[in-house]
């Protein structure tokens, strides 16, 4: 039941986080879209202002090296996005490609909370599929010393049988003919005493690599949540910078298209300036994504369903 668990849990995180990557992708490849058509812009823009006299070639050629830039990202992540698409199909039982018109439109991606309650390590224990596996394996294998011991000691049995029994035919089923025997029965391996104790032993060795598989995979667990935690808390560090770093880009995008246009600064500021934009523009993007798909692992990592809230909705909707 344990190691069914334990795959069900690793099923619905591998669902909630090809899910999750299917949104980012779709979110990441609106932005690739987006700067394709301003960089279409820029091209337009440089060649009417050759043709005006007013640029030079070289404005137009980087302006163009930087369109194919982008339109050379837009394959890469239409692939991962298509990728993506079928494994969540796969994982739902489903063709690949049969969620493709179900999630053709772009959809955000899913929130986490700021804030996941861990809750104490004695929860976790009780929570994770894999270690309590691990301890009911314990558990079975200290169970089978004791078996191992119970053959140094005798078995006692009292056994019976009743039956008809007769030298004539005729008089197999007559009620005088009835015979039965009733005793005890002793069985006591008694000459297998160094074997049994090898076997013994044995059992206690089974139990001792058992006991430390469960060390393992308590310390396993543990440690996986903490790298979860420390992972899921510094991506959204690293988010909010990002936001910051998008809007602070935005605004020098639009600074420096408008000191071109008035030909106060050469073209090569608006185009570091656009590629900073995109750039922080996709990381951020990426970024999100990663905030969610590390809380979808650390759920993984505890357990997974354990809130009250959950359960609780579950309770009522089974009643």
């Amino acid at each position: 039941e344990e190691a069914r668990n334990d795959a069900l849990v690793t099923l619905l995180a591998e669902v909630a986080r090809n899910y999750a990557e299917v949104r980012g992708l779709q979110r990441r490849l609106d932005v690739a879209n987006s700067g394709v058509r301003v960089q279409e812009e820029s091209v337009s823009l440089t060649e009417a202002r050759l043709k005006a006299g007013i640029a030079g070639e070289l404005e137009v050629a980087q302006a163009r090296a930087l369109l194919e830039s982008r339109r050379a990202l837009v394959p890469v992540i239409v692939t991962a996005h298509k990728q993506a698409l079928h494994r969540l199909s796969v994982l739902l039982g489903q063709a690949p490609g049969s969620l493709e018109n179900e999630l053709a439109t772009m959809s955000a991606i899913p929130v986490p909370p700021a804030e996941v309650p861990v809750g104490l390590p004695s929860d976790l224990l009780r929570r994770r599929p894999d270690v309590r596996q691990a301890e009911r394996a314990l558990a079975a294998s200290n169970a089978r010393i004791g078996i191992a011991e119970a053959d140094l000691y005798p078995r006692f049995s009292l056994t019976g049988s009743f039956g008809f029994e007769s030298r004539q035919a005729g008089d197999l089923f007559d009620w005088d003919s009835r015979s039965w025997n009733i005793g005890p029965n002793v069985r006591w391996r008694i000459f297998d005493g160094n074997r049994i104790r090898r076997q013994i032993a044995a059992a206690g060795a089974r139990s001792e690599a058992t006991l430390y598989a469960y060390d393992k995979s308590v310390l396993g667990a543990l440690e996986e949540v903490e790298n979860r935690l420390v992972a899921f808390s510094q991506e959204q560090s690293r988010r909010e910078s990002l936001e910051k770093a998008t809007a602070a880009n935005k605004r020098a995008a639009d600074l420096s298209n408008d000191l071109y246009k008035a030909g106060l600064r050469d073209f090569l500021n608006v185009l570091d300036s656009q590629r900073a934009l995109f750039d922080s523009q996709d990381a951020l993007v990426q970024s999100e994504l990663a905030v969610t798909t590390n809380l979808i692992a650390l759920y993984k990592s505890l357990g997974g369903g354990w809130e009250p809230e959950i359960e609780l909705v579950i309770e009522a909707t089974s009643n």
